[in-house]
């Protein structure tokens, strides 16, 4: 059948549907992919609200784009491949911050340019960077009926330094790609359920430009694959074992202090490989079938992977991760893997491993999705996968009008099981420990549809092949509990799909709808500033739940700015690290000698303390996504809520009482009398040492209902 569509551009694209037979599927692309450029993506899972087995590639595409620091290249690959990006050049050129540096009849390149210093936070997602082509491409395609023509492939972890920059520790190779995508023009699709198998061919014709009739043979074939090099026999571990604990324990001494409270350091195991791609594909899809399994042939370096966890998957509105966190080994028999997942379950360290994740991807969800859309469908499921027990939330939110599935897919970049939290000090902190840059790993693969959807699993359990070595890298997630002997066996755990296969090789849903939430501060202006945290949007998605209007601001604006932009109440956000790092107590004072309403949390009523002449105190140990039982006297903040109630910590340090501010009086206390909250005897100041944002302040909606207390109280002196 034909699909006919234009795009926004003019672009008319010709769609024809074959059928093809079931049993032999699209298998026959494995062992092309041995020799030709392409891609083989498949789920050997099926979860009926989140996985289904499906099948689907495609090899000689006429086009890819690769993409390295800010430049962009787009390379016709095939005689097909030409007419197509002279059509795709200007729409990806459209951008103002986007510049044509090369050209030719084959290939171009773009150059991005850097974005301005200062924006809201909630922009973020939007600065110029190597997304800025593609995002431009897919709005073109806006409308198109059509979820599997797209661009697929690999997508780098160093791409987050685009969309947060900071200074980095270890040198890069100049031709390092940020991303390596395909546009195929053929692709075989197997729906497993319905056992069916299709084959999608594509035409593409603007104005004296047409694909049609035009050879698909590639204009150079595939280089023979490389000798090793220096490879070694046996496999490597590059840290030894011995310097990841080491690193453990460093990464510890960071959390002591509250600089972070959990990050992802990782190790590579390399080994010679001199053998098919497809085979180490097949023994890896086999022996650990996964939800996101896939084979990219770039030609230069290849990508095989048996992945547990989805990045980013967005249909329509719809936006949906699942963080995985918590790690067990599987036992020899069901008795030992009984044992084992209660030892799981009741393990207080996993929950804390897991918690954290969640409650940062909620925060990445909660910048570009709908107030109140952000819900936590599923906690803690157990699933099986080679020699390992994994628990896992299930996350889902809705995008607000404006943003898109490239917003969503930025602003989870990358995944904090794969980082740490608060997000940005964890990736300095990896920056600075790892071993050398993480390449693929930790970064995603997988597809950006032309009609908008996303379709991305992180790039963990993956093999990358190139100069004749195989290098397979894999993390533990560490907290303050974390034993190092425990997290070096887990890296070794969770490489035992590729352990297997080299031995082996060695031998012959309905989205339903948001309730409406009460909205009694709809039009209250409120200003939050982001102190670096990775919690920051959730808060911000509570306080809009109320009906505010709520603008993040990274911290150092001074308080004229905070007050040009229409402040009302202003919000100082959690963050790593003590208060003056970010200025807070300088911002709090300024503030207040102008009247205005402020609200702190964590770091922001530490800043408050240190703002009216009171210190700070380590905590003997911190309380890094756990929870306080906090007690109070019945002061407003605390209208409906218990006492004790259960909220969760993430910090380090507490206000030391023997000189607390004489200004300040506190209204509520932990287990170990350490204020939690405080009020200004004077000025319309508010503050909690705990997090009202996070997961472990859901019971009864408690958080939600701190947070409509606090504003209903600073409203108040507002008038």
């Amino acid at each position: 059948m034909s699909f006919p569509f234009v795009s926004r551009s003019g672009i008319a694209v010709a769609r024809s549907r074959s059928e093809l037979d079931y049993a032999e599927g699209a298998a026959f692309l494995v062992d092309a992919l041995d020799r030709r450029r392409g891609g083989y993506f498949s789920s050997g899972v099926e979860d009926p609200d989140r996985y289904s087995r499906w099948d689907f590639g495609f090899v000689d595409p006429p086009v890819e784009l690769i993409g390295r620091q800010r430049q962009l290249t787009v390379r016709a690959l095939s005689p097909r491949g030409v007419p197509l990006i002279a059509m795709l050049r200007p729409i990806l050129a459209a951008d103002p911050a986007v510049s044509l540096r090369q050209a030719g009849e084959r290939e171009y390149t773009l150059a991005v340019a850097p974005g301005a210093d200062s924006f809201p936070e909630e922009e973020r997602s939007r600065q110029p960077s190597l997304f800025t082509p593609l995002r431009h491409l897919i709005a073109d395609f806006a409308g198109l009926g059509d979820g599997f023509l797209g661009l697929y492939g690999a997508f780098a972890y160093d791409l987050i330094f685009q969309f947060e920059p900071m200074p980095l520790a270890q040198a890069r190779a100049a031709n390092a790609k940020l991303l390596h995508l395909y546009l195929p023009d053929r692709l075989y699709l197997v729906d497993r359920r319905k056992e069916a198998a299709y084959r999608h061919d594509f035409e593409f014709a603007a104005d004296d430009l047409t694909t049609k009739g035009l050879p698909a043979e590639p204009f150079a074939a595939l280089p023979p694959p490389q000798a090793a090099r220096n490879a070694p026999r046996t496999i490597v571990s590059s840290p030894s074992a011995e310097r990841y604990m080491a690193m453990v324990d460093e990464a510890r001494e960071r959390m002591r202090v509250g600089d972070i409270f959990e990050v992802v350091l990782s190790r590579t195991f390399s080994a010679g490989f001199d053998r098919p791609p497809s085979e180490l594909y097949r023994l890896m899809r086999r022996n650990n079938p996964s939800p996101y399994e896939f084979l990219c042939q770039f030609g230069d370096e290849q990508l095989i992977g048996a992945s547990p966890e989805m990045f980013v998957r967005v249909e329509g509105e719809r936006v949906e991760s699942c963080p995985i966190s918590g790690t067990a080994r599987r036992g020899g028999n069901a008795m030992e893997e009984a044992e084992r997942l209660l030892a799981l379950y009741n393990s207080e360290k996993d929950e804390v491993e897991l918690t954290m994740c969640t409650d940062v991807d909620r925060n990445d969800k909660a910048r570009i999705c709908l107030p109140g859309s952000v819900r936590l469908l599923a906690r803690r499921m157990v699933e099986r996968y080679a020699g390992l027990f994994h628990t896992v939330d299930h996350v889902e939110g809705r995008l607000r009008p404006g943003f898109t599935g490239l917003d969503a897919f930025f602003s989870h970049m990358w995944a904090v099981t794969l980082t740490g939290a608060p997000k940005r000090m964890a990736v300095s902190i990896v920056e600075a420990m790892e071993a050398g840059p993480r390449g693929w790993y930790g970064g995603a693969v997988g597809g950006l549809s032309l009609n908008g959807d996303v379709n991305t699993g992180i790039t963990i359990r993956t093999a990358h092949l190139t100069d004749g070595t195989a290098h397979y890298r894999v993390g533990a997630t560490l907290v303050w509990d974390s034993l190092p002997a425990e997290e070096e066996a887990e890296t070794r755990i969770k490489s035992t799909v590729f352990f297997r296969a080299l031995e082996s090789l060695d031998r012959p849903a309905v989205l339903p709808t948001a309730k409406a939430p009460a909205r009694p501060f709809a039009g209250l202006e409120i200003v939050m500033v982001d102190n670096e945290d990775s919690f920051v949007h959730t808060l911000a998605d509570y306080l809009r739940q109320t009906g505010a209007n709520v603008t993040t601001y990274r911290w150092g604006l001074p308080a004229g700015r905070l007050l040009a932009a229409g402040a009302r109440v202003v919000v100082h956000s959690p963050g790593p690290g003590r208060p003056a790092d970010f200025g807070v107590p300088a911002l709090v004072r300024a503030l207040a000698e102008r009247g205005v309403a402020q609200f702190g949390v964590c770091l922001g009523l530490q800043g408050t303390v240190e703002a009216f002449g009171g210190s700070l105190a380590v905590l003997a140990e911190p309380r890094h996504g756990k929870f306080w039982q906090v007690r109070h006297e019945g002061d407003p903040l605390f209208a409906g809520i218990p006492s004790p109630a259960r909220f969760g910590a993430y910090h380090s340090l507490v206000a030391v009482k023997r000189d607390f501010p004489a200004s300040l009086r506190p209204i509520a206390w932990n287990e170990g009398d350490e204020v939690m909250a405080l009020r200004h005897r004077e000025r319309p100041i508010l503050a909690v040492q705990f997090h009202p944002e996070s997961i472990l302040s859901m019971h009864g909606e408690l958080g939600h209902r701190l947070v409509q207390n606090a504003l209903a109280s600073l409203a108040a002196t507002i008038g």
